[in-house]
């Protein structure tokens, strides 16, 4: 029986993460319990705990406070991830990292006109802060494990546990309220459950090192995603106007394409994500249910998507 061991357990993914895995040979750690910048205590826990698998989820994910306090997110998302790459090599367990979309720059790969995804052999340019210091952490985690590490980049995570882009839609279209969401970023909105589950299946397989591409298919803008949510509960999705990414005066630069190829995923069989339109339609109903007045009978009144490009 595989043994698992989930760091950032109290996140969005950790949680979901937690509870796809058998609960009988699962110990999660939030970073409470067990913080990764703490050399000692990440060796004193592995030792203890002796896990086949660790899914690595924490992370520092304030993309604009990573401006100015660069140095304490790199400590988080790369010395942290250096630390328990060495000690899983110590102890002889397997390492699930995850990582970004923002290790590239957003512009296409290699700044290709086309805009083609991102393949995982892309040659990372991050031009945040934050894509940085995740950049630095998989280079530390294969680096120091590089038989047996795998470096998941993923993007656009939504999901039940903690606030994120799709929780805020439903709440705002259950209120009919007016929303002016961006219209010129491009990405793939990923359901943290099915991240999950592939996770799973990564751990109770064999190793596959280096980096993989794990987001659902299809693309979309945010202005699109949340028009979608707004029609699925049965609001108007003209409720929802575009506004551009300057307009937001954001700290940190956003990538206007957070499109990954799944090329690697395809050629050892492991398959592609549900598309993001079909995995957003399974998914809201168990984030919806959260809501005060959620009936569940909105989104059978809700307009038909539109078919799949």
């Amino acid at each position: 029986m595989t043994t698992w061991l989930v760091t950032g357990a109290g996140g969005l993914l950790g949680q979901d993460v937690s509870g796809a895995l058998p609960a009988g040979s699962t110990t999660a750690l939030s970073r409470r319990e067990l913080d990764l910048t703490d050399f000692d205590a990440v060796t004193e826990a592995m030792n203890r705990l002796r896990p086949d698998v660790v899914v690595n989820c924490a992370a520092w994910t304030d993309v604009d406070a990573a401006e100015s306090r660069e140095a304490e997110a790199t400590e988080v998302n790369a010395t942290a991830a250096g630390h328990l790459a060495r000690t899983c090599a110590r102890t002889g367990a397997r390492l699930l990292h995850i990582s970004t979309d923002y290790v590239f720059a957003g512009a296409g790969r290699d700044g290709d006109p086309r805009r083609a995804p991102y393949h995982e052999d892309a040659t990372p340019r991050p031009l945040t802060a934050y894509g940085r210091s995740k950049l630095a952490g998989e280079r530390a985690v294969l680096d120091g494990l590089p038989e047996t590490a795998t470096v998941i980049r993923t993007g656009w995570l939504y999901g039940r546990h903690g606030r994120c882009f799709v929780r805020t839609m439903l709440e705002r279209a259950q209120t009919a309220t007016e929303s002016r969401v961006v219209d010129d970023q491009r990405g793939q909105p990923t359901w943290s459950w099915d991240l999950a589950q592939r996770l799973r299946s990564l751990g109770e397989g064999p190793p596959r090192p280096g980096v993989l591409h794990l987001t659902s298919a299809g693309h979309t803008t945010w202005y699109e995603l949340a028009r979608e949510v707004y029609r699925w509960i049965g609001a108007d999705p003209a409720l929802v106007s575009p506004i551009s990414t300057a307009e937001l005066h954001r700290s940190a630069p956003r990538p206007a394409w957070s499109v990954l190829g799944h090329d690697r995923a395809r050629a050892e069989g492991l398959g592609t994500i549900h598309h993001w339109r079909t995995a957003l339609h399974r998914a809201l109903p168990s984030l919806a249910d959260d809501f005060p007045g959620w009936s569940g009978t909105h989104a059978e009144t809700a307009r038909p998507a539109a078919r799949h490009r």
